[in-house]
């Protein structure tokens, strides 16, 4: 089922080079209006009453040079909203108490967004660290002037990535943990099989501090799942997302590690063959959802209607609130991300173009503040929506990010290109295994 035309005839023809600086520019305003100009917190979430993300933190961090490259802040005050941000994330508490910020270098998921200690008891996050440092590294390769702030950014930058331990994020395993808390330690889930957790071993890897040994790569790799699906050849992960980003700071083009090495493929072609499979589980629909198709497809971890059971046109639907999505294995619901087909530009252009040219007619906010909402569901009706169907009343600062810095890789390769010059991340590839290409 196709959405009729748009009144507005701009979105009624494929998105330009235009189109997408603009969706670029309003997805990015997300980090300048949901910052907390004290302290560099970024809100998780648009609801008032939010905290902060660390995750959502690192990703403002990684999208400055592009505020400074398509001349939206100029480079002097963007070194100093980095400095300020960075400043304030070492001088936050770190210890073992359960109100801190977080603990032997790594943050808690979840902060005030105006003290920065943690809320809600969550866990000490590795993966949301990772994109924390991620992002702080991407300020500390950009800004690499001679005067006294750029080199600030510099110092502060590196001091927060080196501080981490990655030995005790092992818990005296090989591979990473999920987390840890206060209350009760360790959480007993690893980063183990190919997803997101992959920025975070070459981060690991990379350190000049604290190392991670690389045996601990081999490990998170050794349950790697080679499939073949709808007749592509890929290591499989169900979610969009784990196939984007890592990419978002790694230009995965043409360098391999033994893996990709023993089956000829590299984690770029990877991406691209995991978009197509997420088109093709879409239109071959094989659980009926409301208009799924070639040019309705993206299935991520999301928000979603709710933890509901009802009855659609005389089936039996079960749906689903904050879940890691998947095809072709599901979980599904019907819910689908405009922002995890985005953040598909470079790997699909010609599959992914004309999808945002559908979402763009469909009245999910394309040209308004902060771009597409972050998931919609057409198979759950509603009475109070716009579209007359479930529609995502939040933006997300972690769904903001992928699409920023994926639509600039897209445009001009900014940030891969600065993170070559990154030397933990270059040092980290290494003692992954990775080689060829650029490396």
């Amino acid at each position: 089922m196709m959405e009729s035309l748009s009144t507005d005839p701009d979105l009624n023809r494929m998105p330009t080079d235009q189109d997408l600086a603009r969706l670029q520019f309003t997805t990015l305003l997300y980090y300048l209006h949901c910052t907390n100009p004290d302290n560099g917190l970024v809100r998780d979430k648009t609801q008032s009453d939010a905290p902060a993300s660390i995750a959502a933190v690192g990703m403002a961090l990684a999208t400055v040079p592009v505020l400074v490259e398509r001349g939206i802040i100029i480079r002097k005050f963007a070194a100093k909203i980095a400095r300020r941000r960075l400043r304030f994330l070492l001088e936050c508490p770190q210890g073992p108490e359960p109100d801190a910020s977080g603990y032997k270098g790594f943050f808690y998921h979840f902060l005030d967004i105006e003290t920065g200690r943690r809320v809600w008891e969550c866990e000490l996050s590795t993966i949301d660290s990772a994109f924390l440092f991620a992002g702080a590294l991407t300020v500390a390769a950009y800004f690499d002037g001679d005067d006294a702030e750029e080199a600030e950014v510099r110092n502060l930058a590196n001091a927060l990535y080196e501080r981490a331990d990655w030995n005790w994020a092992c818990d005296h395993g090989l591979t990473l943990t999920h987390g840890w808390r206060p209350e009760n330690g360790f959480i007993p889930y690893r980063w183990r099989g190919y997803d997101e957790g992959l920025l975070l071993y070459i981060l690991g890897l990379g350190s000049p501090t604290h190392p991670l040994p690389p045996e601990s790569y081999a490990a998170y790799t050794e349950s790697y799942e080679w499939r073949n699906l709808y007749g592509r050849e890929l290591l499989y992960s169900g979610p969009l997302f784990t196939h984007q980003l890592s990419h978002m700071w790694i230009d995965f083009r043409g360098i391999r590690d033994e893996f990709m090495r023993e089956h000829n493929s590299d984690y770029f072609r990877n991406s691209r063959h995991a978009a197509y499979v997420q088109q093709q589980y879409a239109i071959r629909n094989p659980n009926n959802f409301v208009g799924y198709g070639a040019h309705c497809w993206g299935f991520t971890a999301s928000d979603g209607p709710g933890w509901i059971k009802r009855t659609v046109d005389g089936v039996d639907r079960e749906f689903f609130d904050y879940i890691a999505r998947g095809a072709p294995f599901g979980p599904d619901d019907g819910t689908v991300s405009p922002w995890v087909v985005i953040a598909s530009l470079p790997f699909a252009p010609e599959i992914v173009i004309p999808t945002v040219w559908n979402f763009a007619r469909m009245n999910l906010g394309m040209t308004r503040l902060y771009g597409f909402k972050p998931s919609f569901n057409q198979t759950y009706a509603t009475e109070n929506s716009e579209t007359g169907w479930w529609v995502s009343p939040c933006h997300f600062g972690i769904d903001q990010g992928p699409v920023v810095l994926m639509i600039e890789n897209y445009r001009s390769g900014l940030l891969w290109n600065i993170m070559r010059r990154c030397e933990p991340m270059v040092v980290g590839l290494r003692r992954a295994g990775f080689s060829g290409g650029w490396l």
